[in-house]
């Protein structure tokens, strides 16, 4: 089967390998679809990578199982089952395990697709049965990859923050992370303010149904958020998706007095002036993606209200194209990209 691994320092690699053959609580999955995720190209820049350090990259995977273990029963998964992935694994005991939050496994913790663990960008694909979440019959396989990483990490930040229908909310950043928290918080049924200092990133926020559009470039983001709200308190939650300190001091700021901002970008600084959380009791929370069972909860949410979620992805790619497919997704010619198999 082909595989891309990323050898470190900018390089990449589609290599021949075997194809997987499941253990006995395995299956192997075809791949249908495998998204490309920002946090990819942290781990295309790092050190060179030789040896058992190469894995395969994709942690946004999408299939149909082709093969089960012997120790698989038939509840878990069996042949044709259309699946997404909980990219983690972990001891299966701890309580973290045992709750969904694989990815918090002190013990024996395993990341699929780009750290310890072979990904989705090649033409199969071998996980825990355990791992597996079924993909309703009405979602494509693209629309499984996206919720197997940016759009279930926004759904968990719109659950975390405790989002309702009588509320505003900012969101910063319409990256495809903000973008998914643009969507399914109008479906939630909030009012959306979207901001981002792309046009081209503000027409899709418009197209996925923002009540207003904010470019952070032409005005101020803190007094822009202020007038689109009652009597210009400030918005009820705000979700920082940029990662940017000062875009995250922004969205704090941008609150009424008691709101709650949620960050979601992940690395950097977090930098406020205690006034802001003391004097105007606000709150402040940190999202990390997912657990299992928000994930499944996410692919019923889309299903059942039949939001567009694969129109996230602006270009296709075969995986043959994986060299020129990250150089256009590193200098930002693309939008978020997907490899698709036949």
């Amino acid at each position: 089967m082909k595989a891309v691994v990323f050898l470190g320092e900018g390089k990449l690699d589609i290599r021949e390998d075997p194809d997987p053959v499941p253990g006995p609580d395995e299956v192997v999955l075809r791949m249908k679809a495998s998204g490309m995720c920002g946090s990819d190209l942290n781990h295309l820049h790092g050190p060179l990578r030789t040896g058992d350090q190469l894995v395969i990259e994709g942690h946004e995977p999408c299939g149909v199982v082709e093969a089960v273990g012997d120790a698989v029963r038939p509840s878990e998964a069996k042949v044709g089952d259309r699946v997404m992935v909980h990219h983690y694994d972990g001891c299966r005991t701890c309580r973290y395990c045992r709750s969904g939050w694989t990815q918090y496994c002190p013990n024996a913790r395993k990341v699929f697709g780009g750290l310890d663990g072979d990904g989705g960008h090649a033409d199969f694909m071998k996980v825990p049965a355990h791992t597996l979440i079924a993909l309703p019959d009405s979602l494509s396989f693209k629309t499984g990859a996206a919720i197997s990483c940016g759009t279930g990490t926004a759904y968990g930040a719109i659950k975390r923050v405790g989002l309702t229908a009588d509320e505003t909310v900012a969101i910063f950043g319409q990256g495809p992370v903000g973008l998914s928290c643009t969507m399914l918080a109008k479906a939630f049924g909030a009012k959306v303010i979207a901001l981002d200092v792309e046009p081209s990133r503000l027409a899709m926020a418009e197209k996925f149904g923002a009540d207003h559009v904010v470019n952070s470039q032409e005005m101020d983001p803190v007094a822009a958020v202020r007038a689109l709200t009652h009597d210009g308190d400030g918005a009820d939650k705000s979700i920082e998706c940029s990662a940017n300190a000062a875009v995250r001091r922004q969205s704090v700021q941008a609150l009424r007095r008691w709101g709650t901002a949620c960050m979601v970008g992940v690395f950097g600084k977090l930098e406020l002036d205690s006034e802001e959380l003391i004097q105007m009791q606000k709150t402040v929370l940190g999202s990390l993606t997912f657990s299992k069972n928000l994930q499944e909860e996410c692919a019923l949410f889309v299903a059942e209200r039949g939001l567009d979620v694969e129109s996230l992805f602006t270009d296709e790619f075969r995986l043959d194209e994986a060299e020129r497919a990250y150089e256009l997704f590193d200098q930002r010619q693309i939008g978020k990209g997907v490899f698709v198999f036949g």
